[in-house]
């Protein structure tokens, strides 16, 4: 089927795309950066290199071939540290010095950014605090969010008996709902494997007949159904007649369902929560399928937060925890003003990874990783960090650490003994696991080359036994498990580790956190998000002195790096790929959009191949452009582009109001809409495609069915015509044109 896709995708390409994205890989090549921006202070910049380092003091930009609207130091430093310019962050910065100094306003925006509970409350704020009032089950506990949204294994474990189902009423009903369809689950399972069998023995019975000759003899399954009368009776297990459909020969009664539908759509609020959450099992899969699209939205509309929590817990309680953890992620990215902290809780989120779908706890455990472990760490100490995410419970299950067990420790030695003994024993222990250990070094601390050996990672191993997760299934927090730990000393990077337990483990992420190496590959990392995919080495050996000197600071490695010349260098403008994520969020920030459903964003990140939360591997998703630019790629992103534009997407609306009189040209509502859009300006190329494609006539369609297409049609063509018609005609220029703008190469760089 991919393949069918990318021929289908090459087949139906359209001129746009051909224009706008067939020449977006040259100009994310690095090497045709400088040639293509340039600088007046470029030519300066090279001619004396060797001679003297640049003062970030007198770094202007000037490019060439784009005109920007902004001054270029401002794009470039918010294009960095946030996801996206928009007006009102570029206004905002223009106004912290009086004498429109952008040097100064830059590094004042910076330390604002750094401390953010110093921040006043902006208007984006103000709606980040309203979407955020819709998820109040984000806020609860691990425990309490799983007792209130019932995992698999809890559903399975009430189901047996092992759990006690809650006494609140509503919570009931939710349990008894979802212990119902696992039941009916395990019966189907139970008679699809019994038909199974006895398949099986009637083919060996056959294969036995013929082989002796004889008449196979008769089974349960193949003696004759007596007659109707003489049958005996058994329960009749089918649905009530009365909620079955009728026949469709009968248009004269409605169906029961849509009847149901309209009956429960009628009633208040809180009563029509009630009746949907006591409704019989095969009632409420009526009613649910014969929901339709707009019957849907006004099931929910008028209910307050906790009332949607419980329908949408009553269909499906993971899924639920999952669009409120990936929906509250884009509302921050998109919403909030303390941008830096935003991108540097993603920055963390990605090289921490924890893979959502890992088990079912996961998900749970992911929305206090995010809120409690890293968010508040984003900008803080490092080794502080690094102890954080080894206690998480949500990184000890995702590398398995939370299993492993010494191979001399007292339960594996108690195991032993009765074993010897002749003894029943319990399972045996699952033995040491290596994972966490080689991630920790290699991927959390001092990277792949970081001087560290097998040896190396099979101590820390047994250093880490006994750092597990209390009753995972049920939410429980860190534990350090003493029976597990491997006693003994262990010998870990030519440092000895006397025996300590827990302390053993923290003594060890103090030795990785403080290694040079460490701070070389931190720094290495940070330099790659943030400066370029292939950073100066000058640039990463400063900021990794910095990280040791400054015992692992967060925020004064970043300021090492902001107030480097190599920051500032022209090569480093707008050299940036931006990743789908960033590619999405600065999209729906630069059209102000106003969201209230962020499910279309998720289902874009996904179909970009970043889902959010789904990197498997502990690597992480990579920050450079060759994991992203690729002629399938740049079509998706066109495609979101124009479906955003166009407002194919429910509950995004985006607000195109370029100040222009409705005579207006294309070229005078490009002119206004690539100043609010690409504040950085676009090429004369990219201009004149863009132009070409909203010339009368042409059509403007993205390249595949991947996202709902734009109608395409004339009627954006400003015609004589009644003052309404005109500006329905405007509109629709105006938002085809915003989404080839999304769509350029110039929106896609940072």
């Amino acid at each position: 089927m991919p393949g069918l896709l990318k021929k289908s995708i090459s087949a139906t390409r359209s001129a746009t795309a051909v224009l706008l994205c067939s020449f977006l890989p040259g100009q994310f090549v690095g090497a045709q950066v400088t040639s293509q921006i340039g600088s007046s202070l470029g030519s300066r910049l090279s001619s004396e290199a060797g001679k003297r380092p640049a003062q970030p003091a007198t770094v202007e930009f000037m490019p060439d071939t784009a005109k920007p609207t902004t001054d270029p130091r401002i794009l470039h430093m918010i294009s960095r540290f946030t996801f996206g310019p928009t007006q009102d962050e570029i206004a905002y910065i223009q106004a912290l010095d009086s004498r429109h100094d952008a040097k100064r306003e830059v590094d004042e925006w910076f330390e604002q950014q750094l401390h953010p509970d110093r921040l006043p409350m902006s208007p984006g704020d103000q709606i980040l605090e309203t979407r955020l009032a819709d998820f109040p089950a984000l806020e609860l506990p691990v425990d309490e969010l799983l007792a209130r949204f019932p995992s698999g294994a809890m559903i399975r474990q009430s189901a047996n008996g092992k759990l006690p189902i809650p006494d609140d009423p509503y919570l009931y009903a939710i349990y008894r709902r979802h212990i119902a369809v696992y039941e009916d689950k395990q019966t189907k399972k139970e008679q699809a494997q019994g038909k199974a069998e006895s398949a099986q023995m009637d083919t060996a019975k056959t294969e036995m007949s013929q082989k002796t000759g004889m008449a196979a003899p008769q089974t349960s399954d193949s003696v004759a159904t007596p007659a109707p009368e003489t049958a005996k009776s058994t329960p009749d297990k089918t649905p009530d007649k009365s909620l079955e459909k009728p026949d469709a020969g009968s248009p004269s009664r409605p169906a029961y369902s849509d009847l149901l539908v309209k009956t429960v759509l009628a009633l208040p609020p809180a009563k029509r929560v009630h009746r949907i959450l006591f409704m019989e099992p095969v009632e409420y899969d009526q009613f649910h399928s014969a929901l339709k699209g707009p019957q849907k939205a006004q099931l929910t509309a008028d209910l307050n937060p906790v009332e949607r929590e419980l329908i949408a817990d009553f269909d499906n309680p993971t899924r639920t925890v999952i669009e409120e953890l990936q929906a509250q992620r884009l509302f921050r990215d998109i919403y909030s003003s303390h941008q830096l902290q935003e991108v540097m809780t993603t920055f963390w989120l990605n090289h921490f990874n924890v893979y959502l779908h890992k088990n079912e706890e996961t998900p749970y455990y992911l929305v206090s990783y995010e809120r409690n472990v890293i968010g508040p760490r984003a900008l803080g100490n490092f080794e502080d960090l690094l102890v954080a995410t080894a206690k998480s419970p949500a990184m000890l299950l995702y590398l398995d650490n939370s299993s492993s067990t010494g191979p001399d420790s007292l339960v594996a030695e108690k195991q032993k003994q009765r074993a010897a003994e002749g003894k029943a024993t319990k399972a045996t222990p699952p033995g040491l696991n290596e994972n966490y250990a080689r991630e920790l070094m290699e991927l959390h601390t001092l990277g792949v080359n970081g001087g560290y050996t097998q040896k190396d990672v099979t101590e820390v191993a047994k250093v880490f036994t006994g750092w597990t997760v209390d009753r995972p299934q049920t939410g429980g927090g860190f534990k350090f498990d003493e029976s597990r730990h491997e006693p003994g000393k262990k010998l870990v990077l030519g440092h000895k580790i006397k025996e300590n337990g827990q302390k053993e483990g923290l003594q060890i992420l103090h030795i990785l956190a403080t290694s040079p190496a460490t701070a070389h590959f931190i720094s290495q990392e940070l330099a790659v998000a943030f400066v370029s995919d292939n950073p100066p080495p000058a640039l990463v050996n400063r900021m990794a002195q910095t990280f040791l000197t400054k015992n692992g600071e967060i925020s004064a490695v970043l300021r090492t790096m902001v107030h480097s010349p190599e920051f500032w260098a022209p090569e480093s403008y707008q050299a940036k790929v931006k990743t789908p994520l960033e590619y999405v969020v600065s999209a729906a920030r630069a059209s102000g959009a106003n969201i209230t459903n962020a499910q279309p964003l998720v289902n874009a990140l996904n179909q970009m191949g970043m889902p959010l939360y789904g990197c498997v591997p502990p690597t992480g998703y990579s920050d450079k452009a060759d994991a992203w630019v690729s002629t399938g790629e740049l079509v998706n992103r066109m495609n979101f582009a124009l479906s955003l534009a166009t407002n194919h997407f429910g509950g995004i609306k985006p607000q195109w109001a370029p100040a222009l009189p409705q005579a207006a040209t294309p070229a005078e509502a490009e002119q206004s809409l690539e100043a609010q859009l690409v504040p950085a300006g676009l090429s004369e190329k990219t201009r004149t495609a863009v132009l070409d494609q909203t010339a009368p006539g042409t059509p403007v369609q993205p390249q595949a069915k991947i996202f709902p297409p734009p109608v395409a049609d004339e009627s954006f063509i400003v015609k004589p015509q009644n003052p309404a018609a005109q500006q329905n005609a405007l509109d629709k220029q105006n938002a085809q044109i915003a989404g080839l703008l999304l769509g350029s190469p110039e929106f896609q760089r940072r």
